[in-house]
């Protein structure tokens, strides 16, 4: 018996329609983002996080010290390893993520935008997506970032997570 691989070019839903001699199926089919972050409205520590109309988030504010700023925690969706791009950033703002245990504690190791692909730890259970100041005196931002968290080892064109209504909150 054969196997059926199919690659969706967007996101959405749709049907695939299956023919074997007289008898017709239709299968529903969801194409899901191939960015695996989680985010949405945020406010914290001088930061306010808001999600633009094409999923980028749009941060405004000054954080209140440097290393503080907005978080997302929500579950791990994949092993192995990944990678964080940023094709968009604003000056004086980093993104990372971190890995967490099934008590919410970090684990070693983050991927950090615009490094390396990072191998999961093997006990991670969720995942903490940080947007902190890294600026020693933190100064006013007004942007929009487009950050992607990835399986493997290559980067692709931002897409939009799947889910930009997880409410976020202040990282000190």
């Amino acid at each position: 018996m054969g196997t059926i691989q199919v690659t969706g070019r967007a996101m959405g839903s749709t049907s695939l329609n299956l023919k074997a001699g007289t008898i017709t199926k239709t299968v529903p089919v969801t194409v899901k983002s191939i960015n695996l972050l989680s985010y949405g409205p945020a406010s914290g520590n001088g930061l306010t996080a808001t999600v633009n109309t094409d999923g980028s988030l749009h941060v405004t504010g000054a954080a209140a010290r440097q290393w503080a700023g907005l978080v997302w925690t929500f579950p791990c969706p994949v092993q192995g390893t990944v990678i964080l791009r940023s094709p968009t950033f604003i000056a004086g703002l980093s993104t990372s993520v971190k890995f967490l245990d099934a008590k919410g504690h970090q684990l070693d190791g983050q991927v950090t935008s615009g490094g390396n692909a990072v191998a999961i730890p093997a006990d991670t259970v969720s995942l903490r997506f940080e947007i902190l100041s890294s600026e020693a005196t933190p100064t006013a931002k007004d942007g929009d970032l487009r950050v992607q968290l990835e399986s493997g080892d290559t980067a692709h064109d931002w897409m939009k997570p799947d889910n930009t209504s997880l409410k976020g909150g202040g990282m000190n």
